[in-house]
């Protein structure tokens, strides 16, 4: 039998975002998913999101979730709706975030390589941004996302460690400096790649992700109360063992582009 790719694509991921928001998405993104759009509309009637999160943990695959259910317990009782979503060519953190967040294949957007060029395509946070949202990236250096999106009337916080992301964003929350926040964690992905995918600190911090967002919902419940508000975990890719116990990502193989994304829909 041949492998088997998930139908839902991680470009649908902008388009959904913004039908979540009631502003337009992109131009050119591919559309939303359905129903994930029906969730909503089941919890906020035909009402927009007024605050989202979108927390990117990087390289977390789906073969992970099947294989290693309960390290993800922190995500699925914290989340209404699973996701099985297939990720785009090469799979490698730039080109498939800039899929995510501008809704089109990597010959749209141009970013076809392990590369970090600013996108001067149209992305979710443009049209965000065009609709009056606020709009704020918290990301560490060097990485993907701290690279490909700037340059927008929006803001940037650029810092050291995953920790002290995850610090900023929660404050971000508890001043309400924001309506569509993303945070990126790259803790799994770095560790996975000097440890292997399956190794015990890898899976430590395959678990830290789901606790995070865990984490981040029961915030969200506090500081977000009375607001119609939103989650999503979204991971770019996913990851398979090499030759040596080491890590990696970027071929076209079910292992790499098969990934599970949650979302979630706050009580008022």
């Amino acid at each position: 039998m041949p492998e088997m790719y998930n139908t839902t694509c991680i470009t649908q991921t902008a388009a959904t975002v913004a039908a979540l928001m009631r502003f337009p998405a992109p131009a050119a993104a591919a559309e939303p998913i359905p129903v994930v759009l029906e969730a909503a509309q089941n919890r906020f009637g035909a009402l927009p999101v007024e605050r989202m999160l979108l927390y990117n943990p990087d390289a977390i695959a789906m073969w992970l979730f099947q294989k290693y259910t309960p390290a993800f317990s922190g995500v699925m009782l914290h989340s209404c709706l699973t996701i099985p979503v297939r990720s785009v060519m090469p799979s490698v953190t730039p080109v498939c975030f800039a899929s995510m967040y501008t809704g089109v294949m990597p010959e749209v957007h141009g970013i076809r390589a392990y590369e970090k060029p600013v996108l001067k395509c149209e992305t979710l946070f443009d049209a965000a941004i065009a609709a009056g949202h606020r709009v704020a990236i918290v990301s560490t250096e060097g990485d993907s996302i701290s690279k490909i999106f700037l340059e927008r009337e929006m803001d940037y916080y650029i810092l050291p460690t995953p920790q002290d992301c995850n610090a900023k964003a929660a404050e971000l929350m508890e001043r309400d400096a924001c309506d569509l926040l993303v945070l990126y964690n790259r803790n799994y992905d770095a560790t996975m790649h000097r440890n292997g995918p399956e190794s015990e600190q890898s899976l430590a911090e395959l678990k830290r992700n789901a606790d995070t967002f865990a984490a981040f919902e029961r915030l969200a419940r506090k500081v977000w109360s009375g607001k119609r508000a939103a989650m999503a975990f979204l991971p770019d890719h996913g990851c398979h063992e090499i030759d040596g116990g080491l890590g990696s990502h970027g071929l076209d193989v079910a292992e790499d582009m098969n990934i599970v994304h949650f979302y979630h829909f706050l009580p008022q």
